[in-house]
């Protein structure tokens, strides 16, 4: 039997499982060697040819992926926000390979990527798939593009990107396992852990684990127990635009928000645009830069005052003294002495902080180095 035969017959008993406490454990089981079999099978063809993907070289503060199906309008959408030249046509499939374009605002250069238009079966390779998503995978934040007429291309976009291991608008959950040399499988839950132990112990021993101290803090459900442990998944958000918005009829838009409400996407917090007339465009713009969780921080340089034009840009995550060094680069983070910081961040102008210190957005950072 064949690796797909095999991948096939899992889902099948898997599907067929009634899901309760008493078989927990055994669709554990399954679902781990599924995982393993997948990967396994992408392995293989990835090997046997089909080319080596899109090389796209990153630059800028940050990068976007422009995903939906084939004539959406992401060119046209591209070449609205962006400085890029992407070809624009009426039929499927005329972006071909990814285009770049450059999105300046607040200061922050943000990369925006049209990739070829996403087809169902992309994450087993139909239509280059392979290639369109290794790209995906190495972007900053997702943005889905839905044509206004057709909605439902939100949920198979959405399989194709779990498929190849894209976990959207979820933190990695927080487990860890640690080898041992022996004493068998060790589980510690946090309270409100729901997976029992047996389940826990059943998708561990799947990819080895025989001697090991597991420990779960956060409640999650088998899948993504499974996620944890392959370690090879990329969790990355997601906004959506609604593109063609100019075309609906006023009485229309109502059963385009039920349609979004059907995937769990709050019509609110959609953007509705029209690419070829260049409305919503701003509304975007503010959307990509707050999901991208992106702030600015003007550097007071000696001699010259606070650069106000071109800051640096850190992220909510990643926003210390020690991030800021590190992104200026240089021989600054071997001379760094202390730091001077002005604004929400600080207790009063100019406090002198460490690398430690956590900046916020427009905080006027000066860095005192040895000479």
């Amino acid at each position: 039997m064949g690796l797909e035969e095999e991948i096939e017959e899992i889902e099948e008993e898997i599907a067929e499982t009634p899901y309760n406490k008493s078989t927990e454990a055994h669709i554990g089981r399954l679902k781990a060697k599924l995982a393993e079999k997948k990967e396994k099978l992408e392995q293989q063809q990835s090997g046997s040819g089909g080319g080596g993907g899109y090389a796209v070289e990153k630059t800028g503060d940050a990068t976007v992926a422009l995903v939906g199906f084939p004539s959406v309008g992401k060119s046209t959408l591209l070449n609205a926000l962006t400085n890029a030249d992407s070809e624009v046509g009426s039929y499927e499939f005329t972006t071909l390979d990814v285009n770049p374009g450059m999105l300046k605002y607040q200061g922050a250069n943000i990369q925006l990527l049209d990739v070829p238009g996403l087809i169902e079966g992309a994450a087993e390779g139909r239509g280059g798939g392979q290639e369109v998503l290794s790209v995906v995978r190495t972007a900053d934040l997702v943005l889905f593009v839905l044509s206004v007429f057709e909605i439902d291309q939100y949920q198979r976009l959405s399989d194709e990107l779990y498929e190849n291991k894209i976990r959207l608008d979820q933190e990695s959950p927080s487990i860890s396992v640690t080898k041992r040399p022996k004493g068998g499988l060790k589980v510690t839950k946090a309270d409100g852990v729901d997976l029992d132990e047996e389940t826990i112990e059943q998708v561990c021993r799947q990819y080895g684990y025989v001697n090991a101290d597991i420990t779960i803090r956060q409640n999650l459900d088998i899948d993504q127990l499974v996620d944890a442990l392959m370690d090879n998944r990329v969790y990355l958000p997601s906004a959506v635009t609604v593109n063609k918005a100019d075309l609906i009829e006023e009485d229309y838009l109502e059963t385009v928000n039920e349609q979004l409400r059907a995937h769990d996407i709050d019509p609110e917090e959609a953007v509705f645009i029209s690419a070829e007339e260049g409305k919503g465009l701003d509304s975007l713009k503010e959307t990509i830069w707050e999901k991208l969780g992106l702030i600015r921080i003007y550097m007071d340089k000696p001699g010259r005052g606070v650069d106000y034009e071109e800051p640096l840009v850190l992220t909510e995550e990643e926003n210390t003294v020690e991030d800021a060094l590190h992104r200026l680069g240089g021989s600054f983070d071997e001379r760094f002495r202390f730091a001077r910081v002005t604004g929400e961040s600080a207790k009063h102008d100019e406090q002198q902080v460490g690398r430690d210190h956590e900046l916020a957005d427009e905080d006027v950072l000066r860095i005192v180095a040895r000479k």
